[in-house]
C-alpha cells in the first residue's frame, strides 16, 4: 500500500487533521504542496457510518469550472460533469469524469453539487428551471461557488430554505482566475454551517491551496466583493501606470522593468504587468466579468458612496461597449491607450 504523504513528508501530523479545511493550511503537504491521498477522501455513506468515495458534481465548465472539475479527477474524488454546452463535458470525460445529459442526472446520487457559471441568472437557470434544485438528494451539498453577490445569495439561501430543507447551502466564492484554478491554487471564500465543512473540505482542497471559513451563508460573498473590488482598483493601477508612460513618451518596456521590481507590484500584478508589456490580453479574467463583478458590488451600497469605483465602472462600460469586453481585464490599458492618441 502506498504510503501518504503525511508519513513522507511530514511525519508530524494525522491526515484527517492535514485534510481539514479552516483559517490555515488546508490538506496539501506543507513541503510539497501535494494532496492527500484519494483513497482517504470520502463521506460517511446514507447507509451507516463507513466511509466511501465523495461523490462530487460540477455544473458549469467554463474558464473557471472545467480546471476546477479536472482537479478534482486529479484528486481522485468520483466526479460528475455537466455544462450547458457538451464540449468541455466530453473533454473531462475522456480523463475520467462521468458525463451527465443534464442538471438531474448529474445530481442524483451526488454528495456535493458545485455551481459554478457566470451570474445568478445562470445559477437560477440550473437550479430552478433546470431542476437541479428539485433532483438533489436529502443531505448533499450545494457549494454555490460563482459569484453572484450578495442580494442573490441571499435569494438562493431563502429558495432552499423553502423548498429543499434537507439541501444545505455553502456559499463559496474563489479569489483567483483561470491561471490559478488550472494550478489547484483558488482561495476559497467559503460561509455556511460548521457541521458540513468535513464534508466540502476534500472539494475545497482539490481546487484551492487554502480555504477561509468567513460566517453563515452570505459572508464569502460579501468577502468575495471586497476581494474583486480591491483586484479592480489593482488593475486600473497598472493600466493607467503603462498608459501614463505611453503618453508621457516613455519606452514601455522602460516602465515595465521599472514596475517589475517594485516592492508596490504583487505577484498577481507582476503577471498581469508582463502580459500588457507583451501585449497579451488573452482572457483570463474577461474585463465583462471584472466588470460584473463591480456593479455588484457597487449595488449593495448607496449611489455615490464610493465614487472611485463609480468611475472605474464607468470607464470600464465604455472599454465593453469598444468591444473589449472578452478580453482579459488587462485589456484596459489598450483602451487607455486609445483615448490617450484619439
Amino acid at each position: 500500500m502506498t504510503r501518504g504523504w503525511w508519513a513522507v513528508c511530514s511525519g508530524t501530523l494525522s491526515a484527517p487533521a492535514r485534510r481539514r479545511s479552516t483559517d490555515g493550511p488546508t490538506g496539501r503537504c506543507p513541503r510539497s504542496g501535494c494532496p492527500p491521498p484519494p483513497a482517504r477522501l470520502g463521506c460517511p455513506s446514507r447507509r451507516g457510518g463507513e466511509r466511501r468515495m465523495t461523490r462530487v458534481v460540477v455544473l458549469g465548465l467554463g474558464g473557471m469550472g472545467a480546471p476546477m472539475a479536472a482537479n478534482l479527477v486529479r484528486a481522485g474524488l468520483s466526479t460528475v460533469v455537466w455544462n450547458r454546452h457538451p464540449e468541455p463535458a466530453r473533454a473531462l470525460g475522456d480523463r475520467g469524469a462521468e458525463v451527465a445529459a443534464d442538471p438531474p442526472e448529474a445530481v442524483r446520487g451526488a454528495d456535493v453539487v458545485v455551481t459554478m457559471v457566470t451570474d445568478a441568472a445562470a445559477v437560477r437557470a440550473i437550479a430552478v428551471d433546470q431542476g437541479m434544485l428539485a433532483a438533489l438528494p436529502d443531505g448533499a451539498v450545494w457549494a454555490q461557488m460563482s459569484t453572484i453577490g450578495v442580494t442573490e445569495t441571499g435569494r438562493l439561501a431563502d429558495l432552499v430554505d423553502a423548498e429543499r430543507p434537507g439541501v444545505t447551502l455553502v456559499d463559496a466564492p474563489v479569489a483567483g482566475s483561470r491561471g490559478p484554478a488550472e494550478q489547484g491554487k483558488l482561495v476559497v471564500l467559503a460561509s455556511g454551517p460548521e457541521q458540513v465543512r468535513d464534508r466540502v473540505a476534500p472539494v475545497f482542497d482539490a481546487v484551492g491551496q487554502r480555504t477561509v471559513w468567513v460566517g453563515p451563508v452570505g459572508a464569502g460573498s460579501r468577502l468575495k466583493l471586497v476581494n474583486n473590488l480591491l483586484l479592480a482598483f489593482v488593475n486600473e493601477g497598472l493600466a493607467a501606470a503603462v498608459a501614463l508612460g505611453d503618453a508621457l513618451g516613455l519606452d514601455r518596456d522602460t516602465v515595465h522593468g521599472a514596475l517589475r521590481g517594485s516592492p508596490l507590484v504583487s505577484p498577481w500584478a507582476a503577471e498581469k504587468l508582463d502580459r500588457i508589456a507583451g501585449d497579451d490580453y488573452t482572457t483570463q479574467y474577461s474585463l465583462a466579468l471584472a466588470l460584473k463583478d463591480v456593479d455588484l458590488a457597487l449595488r449593495e451600497v448607496p449611489a455615490g458612496r464610493f465614487p472611485a469605483a463609480e468611475a472605474l465602472a464607468g470607464e470600464w462600460r465604455h472599454a465593453v461597449e469598444q468591444g473589449l469586453g472578452g478580453d482579459d481585464l488587462t485589456v484596459v490599458t489598450r483602451a487607455l491607450a486609445r483615448e490617450a492618441s484619439a
